[in-house]
């Protein structure tokens, strides 16, 4: 979950419109890579269970 502003990444539905095909685990998710919403950096990221 992004901590900037709650944005959820979801390892089943990745983030295709940004080059995440679906299935793409977190730990193989780019560092460079950043939210979608905000554009926060991965690091700015923490994990939660849902």
């Amino acid at each position: 979950m992004c901590l900037i502003c709650g944005w959820i990444y979801d390892e089943a539905t990745g983030d295709p419109d940004h080059g995440i095909p679906p299935g793409t685990a977190w730990a193989d998710v780019d560092m460079n890579w950043t939210c979608p919403d905000c554009g926060a950096r991965k690091e700015d990221f923490e994990m939660v269970r849902i």
